[in-house]
């Protein structure tokens, strides 16, 4: 009998109050991954220590979280990004 593990990779929105700014990212622990943003271990969201995730997307193949959260950044909007979370942008 053959048995398959998938491993699941996450795109993932943050948010920090304190920056009033939102970071993009993929990882395949969330969990490990938040610990290392509000850580201060994470190169472009060390200055805060409050992030939160506000939204998140699951993939098969960390190539289509990569592929999404490149998507995600190459669009440079933060409606895009509240439109995404369903926060209110009116």
């Amino acid at each position: 009998m053959r048995c398959f593990f998938f491993m699941e990779y996450f795109v993932y929105i943050i948010y920090s109050k304190s920056l009033d700014r939102y970071y993009v990212g993929h990882s395949q622990d969330l969990e490990d991954r938040m610990n290392r943003h509000n850580r201060g271990r994470s190169k472009y969201t060390k200055t805060a220590k409050d992030w939160e995730v506000k939204y998140i997307e699951r993939y098969f193949s960390r190539s289509e979280a990569m592929a999404r959260e490149k998507d995600i950044k190459r669009k440079k909007s933060r409606k895009y990004i509240e439109f995404l979370i369903g926060k209110d942008v009116g």
